[in-house]
C-alpha cells in the first residue's frame, strides 16, 4: 500500500486553519467529507474524537495520526494537514505536532487501517522527509513530497 493510494491531493490542507487539537481533527474530517470520502461527517467526527479520548494519537517526531472507524466511511480514507503553528496532541515525546494525518475507515477493514498507520509512521522517522514536509510551500508541494518519497 502506498499513501497516495488512499490520499488524494484534494485531501491535503496546507496550512490548516485550526490552532488546537479538536479544531484540527474537525477540519480534517471536513476535508474528507467535502471530498466525498465520508458520507456522514458527524459520524466520522464522533468516531475520531472518541478514539482520541481513549489515548492521544500524537506519536512523536511532530506527527499526530488521529483515526477512527465508522460506517460513515465506505473505504479507507486519509486527509493530511500542516497547521500554521504546531498543535499540542500530548505526544509521548512532548513535542507539538506540525503534521497531522487523519484516517477514517469502515469497521470491518482492520488490516488496511493498521497498514496505513504503519505507512504513515515509517517515513516520519527520516529527518529529510520531515524537513521536506515542513518546507513545502503549499498543499501541492506537500503532496509531491509524499508522492516522490514513495517512488
Amino acid at each position: 500500500m502506498k499513501l497516495t493510494d488512499i490520499l488524494s491531493f484534494d485531501c491535503v490542507r496546507v496550512p490548516l486553519l485550526a490552532e488546537e487539537k479538536t479544531a484540527a481533527i474537525t477540519e480534517l474530517v471536513d476535508v474528507l467529507y467535502e471530498a466525498g470520502k465520508v458520507q456522514d461527517r458527524d459520524g466520522a467526527l464522533k468516531a475520531v474524537l472518541e478514539r482520541e479520548r481513549t489515548r492521544s494519537t500524537g506519536i512523536g517526531y511532530g506527527l499526530a495520526v488521529p483515526h477512527g472507524k465508522c460506517g460513515a466511511c465506505p473505504e479507507l480514507a486519509m486527509s493530511v494537514g500542516r497547521p500554521g503553528k504546531p498543535i499540542d496532541f500530548e505526544s509521548k515525546d512532548g513535542k507539538a505536532c506540525n503534521i497531522i494525518c487523519l484516517l477514517a475507515s469502515p469497521p470491518d477493514q482492520t488490516g488496511p487501517h493498521i497498514q496505513a498507520l504503519a505507512r504513515i509512521s515509517r517515513p516520519m522517522l527520516m529527518e529529510n522527509f520531515r524537513r521536506d514536509l515542513a518546507q513545502a510551500a503549499d498543499a501541492q508541494a506537500f503532496y509531491e513530497v509524499i508522492r516522490n518519497h514513495e517512488v
